[in-house]
C-alpha cells in the first residue's frame, strides 16, 4: 500500500487534511471515506475500515472533518452542513485528480453526512453506512440542550472525555435536516452495517435508514460489535463486507478480475505487476493477496518474497499440513511442526541424491522438526508421509506447464 497526504479546501474555505491510501498496482474504484463525530482520519476506526478496503483493491480517501484533527477551520462554526459540504469537497480533490468516488462510506455522523452528499457527488454509485444515525439531531441525545451559553455564543460540551466547544449556531443546525426525503431519492446501492447492540446509536436508527431507502439496498449485522468497532476484527469484517458488495457495483475495465475457480475446484492464481518497483507484483489466491519481489542485489525493493521463497513456502506448508493429517488419522500426539528449506542449483556430478549426473540441476533440501523429538521410527515413517505430500508429488513429476499469450 501507497499513502499521499495532502490538503484541500473544505466547504467553509479552511484547509482540510487528507490522506489517500492506494493498493498496489492498479485500482478497483475510489471510496471517500468520513469518520465519526470527533474522531478523525487517523483514528483507528478508519484506519481499520480503509485498510480493509484498500485489502480488496479500493483506493481510499480520508479526512478530517474542519477543525478536527489536523484540518484547520472552527469545529464550533462548522456543524452537520459544514461536513456535508466537506465531503463534497473531498469528492472534487479526488475529482481534480482524476480519482472521483465511486463508493461513499460513512461511519457514525460521517454515514448521515455522505447520505446527506450523495446527490451533489454524480459519480458516486454505491453508499455504505456503519453504525450511522437517520438524523443529525439524534446527536442531541447525546450532547443534550445547552440552557446557558457564555457571551461568545459557544458552550463547552464533554464528548468521550473530551472537551469540544460548540456553538449556537451547531445545535441548531443539527434540527434544520430531514434526510428521509434524501435518503429516498438516492438513486445509489446502498448498504447499512449497524451493531443489534450498539449503545450509542441503536439499531432503530439502521432500521428507519434501510425503510426508508429504496431498492438497491442491503444489511448487514456486526453482530457484537461495538459502536467505534474497537475489537481490529469487527472493523476488518465491516470493510471487508462493504467491498465484496461494492464490487458489485463499482469498478472499471481496469479493475482485477476475481480469481476463478477451475473445474477441478481449486482457485485459481492471478499475479500481476504491482507498478510499485520493477520487479514488484500483487498475488491473489482466492480472497486472500500477498506480494512478491527481488531483492535489491538484483534490482528489486525487497517488498515481499522471491519466486522461489513462494516455491519452498508452497512446499513446506503442504509437508507441515500432510504431516498433521496423518498425526491426526494415526492418533500421533505430535509436537508442533517446522519444516526448513532450502534450494540450490548444482552440477548433477556433486548431487549424490539426484538421478541425472550430467548439467545442472535444482536440489531442495527439507529438514522437518517435530517439537518434543521422535523416535528414529517414527521420524523414519514421517519422512516418508512427507514424500507423498502433494506438492511434493507435483514437483517430482514435473508437470507440464501450458503458455498462451492473450490477445
Amino acid at each position: 500500500m501507497t499513502s499521499e497526504r495532502f490538503t484541500f479546501a473544505g466547504s467553509n474555505g479552511a484547509e482540510l487534511a487528507a490522506r489517500l491510501d492506494r493498493p498496489p498496482g492498479r485500482v478497483r474504484a475510489t471510496a471517500l471515506l468520513a469518520h465519526c463525530f470527533t474522531c478523525g482520519k487517523d483514528g483507528l476506526t478508519a484506519a481499520r475500515l480503509a485498510a480493509a478496503l484498500v485489502e480488496r483493491e479500493f483506493a481510499v480517501l480520508r479526512f478530517d472533518f474542519t477543525g478536527l484533527g489536523d484540518s484547520g477551520g472552527e469545529f464550533a462554526n462548522s456543524g452537520f452542513a459544514g461536513d456535508v459540504g466537506d465531503v463534497v469537497a473531498a469528492a472534487g480533490a479526488l475529482r481534480e485528480r482524476g480519482m472521483a468516488p465511486g463508493l461513499l462510506v460513512g461511519h457514525s455522523l460521517g454515514g448521515t453526512a455522505v447520505l446527506a452528499a450523495a446527490g451533489r457527488i454524480p459519480e458516486a454509485r454505491a453508499v455504505a453506512t456503519v453504525g450511522s444515525p437517520f438524523s443529525p439531531a439524534h446527536l442531541l441525545r447525546t450532547l443534550g440542550r445547552p440552557a446557558d451559553f457564555d457571551a461568545d455564543d459557544t458552550v463547552e460540551v464533554a464528548i468521550a472525555d473530551r472537551p469540544f466547544r460548540l456553538s449556537r449556531g451547531f445545535f441548531a443546525d443539527l434540527e434544520q435536516h430531514d434526510l428521509g426525503g434524501r435518503i429516498a431519492a438516492l438513486g445509489r446501492a446502498l448498504l447499512v452495517c449497524h451493531a443489534p447492540l450498539d449503545e450509542v446509536v441503536s439499531i432503530e436508527e439502521a432500521t428507519r435508514i434501510f425503510v426508508a431507502a429504496r431498492h438497491p439496498k442491503s444489511f448487514v449485522g456486526l453482530d457484537a460489535a461495538d459502536h467505534l468497532l474497537t475489537r481490529r476484527e469487527d472493523a476488518a469484517f465491516a470493510g471487508r463486507m462493504i467491498a465484496e458488495w461494492a464490487a458489485r457495483y463499482v469498478g472499471g475495465p481496469d479493475a482485477i478480475a476475481e480469481p476463478a475457480t477451475g473445474t477441478d475446484g481449486a482457485g485459481r492464481v492471478l499475479v500481476r505487476e504491482a507498478g510499485t518497483g520493477r520487479y514488484a507484483q500483487v498475488i491473489r489466491a482466492g480472497r486472500h493477496q500477498l506480494p512478491a519481489d527481488e531483492p535489491e542485489a538484483v534490482g528489486g525493493d525487497d517488498t515481499g518474497p522471491t519466486p522461489y521463497d513462494l516455491l519452498l513456502s508452497a512446499l513446506g506448508a503442504c509437508t507441515a499440513m500432510t504431516l498433521r493429517m496423518y498425526a491426526e488419522r494415526k492418533g500421533l500426539a505430535l509436537g508442533q511442526i517446522s519444516v526448513a528449506l532450502d534450494h540450490a542449483r548444482l552440477h548433477a556430478s556433486d548431487c549424490a541424491e539426484c538421478e541425472h549426473r550430467d548439467g545442472m540441476v535444482d536440489r531442495i533440501e527439507r529438514r522437518i522438526t517435530v517439537a518434543g523429538g521422535v523416535d528414529p521410527e517414527t521420524a523414519a515413517k514421517l519422512a516418508e508421509i512427507a514424500d507423498k505430500c502433494p506438492v511434493h508429488r507435483t514437483l517430482e513429476a514435473g508437470p507440464t506447464v501450458v503458455t498462451r499469450v492473450l490477445p
